[in-house]
């Protein structure tokens, strides 16, 4: 059923789609034509009448409402769809069960799990649906949030951006807004916009001091006295400098075991981590790092710029909200063949995809990666694993600096360096003149390694 419906900045049609899944009625509003159209600006808004009707500071949802049908019509084309999935799929009353359980410190996430919901209930294949039932052939998606990208692209719809929408802080709504930043990962930049959590001013951040200069009391000279002394392979058409950093425990270990991430270094020697990634352009990991540890590869511990976060990813399974895309526009490089609907996906949700050949069945090749990354302008790059990534970078010789951190604990999990292919230990080198450091209860060793 479809209806004309004007507004005060020009007229719509409002459809309301029945359907048999979850037995709600929801609604498209849609301005202009769209059908056969590419990259129609939409909006997917779920239903909230606390917010949308009455007004509520709780959240920010009538104002997303607003801004979404004022960008439409400043477009002049482009659809809404107002889906009944009130509270994030939980239902109004268990929603204001929920408002009660925060009223008593608890925020969103945590409100949910209390009463035995998952933090984010909705389900976007009915959006796909109504999507295709308008024939749009692509979307640009108004949102913030990157769960809708991945929801959108599992179902079959084309997203070709990601168009944010501003957020309107307020008293009420400010631990809400950075529950949705931290734990949901929405991508909203808030720092100067959130009071504290006590409600007054944001305080300025408070001054980090570099973990070189708490141990050696000179700054972070020791940390890049190493990269002055070696000589850097040449920049143009060549590879760049690569150091290879890790932790590991005393008996060898980085992991207790696959894809379950363990602190294993002291606070000092995390400090020297984030010293180390200042020094460079780029730093890699491997997907499985990203998998595990949901890493922002950030040098939040020095007054520094952030690296350029580099993924290896030969079937891109990098999820669409990890933590990486909130911060920074990370470079995922991928196969010649990977599927091209996930490419357009996470370009959407702001990553770079690089297509490498492989050197072995799911292997990027490395000598490949290094000539595209030099010929980017990254002169320097930090590779920090996972284990593949280490050994195929020690295996490969393509390593010129190596710092390895040591935590006085015993594991017995997954090794540093997996077995090699042939398992001869020629292929893997011994440090030349090594130099160690002791940062807390951690003891640092590095040097420049030599193969036989």
């Amino acid at each position: 059923m479809t209806a004309r419906l004007p507004r005060p900045a020009g007229e719509y049609r409002l459809s309301l789609f029945h359907n048999d899944r979850d037995d709600k009625e929801h609604l498209a509003l849609v301005r202009g034509e769209v059908e056969g159209a590419r990259d129609v600006l939409v909006r997917i808004h779920s239903e909230c009448f606390t917010g949308d009707v009455l007004g509520s500071e709780r959240c920010d949802c009538g104002d997303q409402l607003s801004a979404a049908l004022g960008m439409i019509d400043q477009e002049g084309r482009g659809a809404l769809l107002y889906l009944r999935q009130e509270g994030r799929g939980i239902g109004l009353l268990e929603k204001l069960k929920a408002y009660n359980l925060q009223d008593l410190g608890y925020d969103t996430v945590d409100a949910n799990r209390l009463l035995g919901h998952a933090p984010d209930e909705r389900d976007y294949a009915l959006a796909a649906r109504i999507i295709e039932e308008l024939g749009i052939r692509s979307v640009r998606l108004l949102t913030n949030n990157p769960a809708k990208i991945s929801g959108l692209v599992e179902h079959g719809v084309e997203v070709r951006g990601r168009v944010p929408i501003g957020a309107v802080v307020k008293k009420e709504n400010a631990l809400y807004l950075r529950t949705k930043v931290e734990r949901l990962r929405h991508r909203l930049d808030l720092e100067e916009l959130l009071p504290s959590p006590d409600g007054g001013p944001a305080d300025p951040p408070a001054h980090q001091p570099s973990a070189a200069a708490d141990v050696a009391g000179n700054g972070s000279g020791w940390i890049h006295e190493w990269l002055a002394d070696v000589e850097r392979p040449p920049r143009a058409g060549k590879r760049p400098f690569v150091t290879l950093t890790y932790a590991q425990s005393v008996d060898g270990c980085i992991a207790a075991q696959v894809d379950q991430p363990l602190a294993i270094s002291g606070p000092q020697s995390r400090g020297l981590t984030h010293e180390l990634r200042a020094a460079h352009d780029a730093i890699l990991v491997g997907i499985g790092t990203v998998l595990a540890d949901d890493p922002r590869l950030t040098v939040r511990l020095v007054d520094a710029r952030n690296p350029r976060p580099v993924v290896l990813d030969s079937r891109l399974r990098f999820p669409l909200d990890a933590r990486l895309l909130a911060g920074s526009e990370p470079w995922i490089v991928t196969s010649e063949d990977a599927d091209p609907r996930r490419q357009a996906a996470l370009e959407a949700a702001g990553a770079g995809v690089l297509r490498l050949p492989l050197s072995a069945p799911g292997r990027i090749s490395l000598e490949h990666l290094l000539s595209e990354l030099a010929g980017r302008g990254v002169y320097s790059l930090m590779v920090e694993g996972g284990a593949a990534v280490i050994s195929s970078f020690l295996a490969s010789r393509l390593v010129d600096h190596l710092v390895v951190t040591v935590a006085p604990i015993l594991v017995g999990g997954l090794p540093a360096v997996a077995r090699l292919d042939n398992g001869s230990r020629a292929l893997l080198p011994r440090l030349r003149a090594p130099r160690y450091r002791q940062m807390g209860d951690d003891m640092v060793i590095w040097g420049a390694p030599e193969w036989s």
